[in-house]
């Protein structure tokens, strides 16, 4: 019949169950959001390793005309380790191109080396190419 007497008598659990349920989700989440920062990253560094890929292969390819043209027209092929970068536009930009070319005998070697992007973004793929 008295009800102050009643609360002091209730003893409840709703406090600390709802203070490691507000925990629990709050780790959820924070975990989620790491790994969709590193899904992001590899995912970045994979489309970067992918143009680096294209960018050697692409300058080989020109390179290889070109030493083919040399050759075809009589004349002795040459080979300059120079670096191509690739126009502002299209989805090779921030690319470049290096060659490598060992010393020309009867097979001749080149060696294409692509490089996108810079700093932790950064790939490099190489292409070797033997022309006979």
């Amino acid at each position: 019949m008295y009800p102050e007497n009643s609360y002091k008598q209730q003893a409840g659990a709703g406090l600390p169950i709802a203070i490691f349920i507000i925990t629990v989700l709050s780790l959820i989440v924070l975990s989620m959001s790491q790994l969709q920062e590193s899904s992001g990253k590899a995912i970045s560094l994979q489309i970067q390793s992918q143009r680096a890929f294209f960018a050697a292969e692409s300058g080989a390819q020109a390179r290889v005309q070109q030493i083919l043209a040399e050759l075809e027209g009589g004349g002795a092929a040459s080979c300059p380790a120079d670096i191509t970068s690739f126009g502002a536009g299209g989805g090779l930009a921030s690319c470049s191109v290096e060659f490598d070319c060992p010393s020309p005998s009867a097979i001749f070697t080149l060696v294409s080396i692509g490089r996108c992007g810079s700093g932790p973004d950064r790939a490099e793929r190489t292409i070797e190419v033997r022309l006979k």
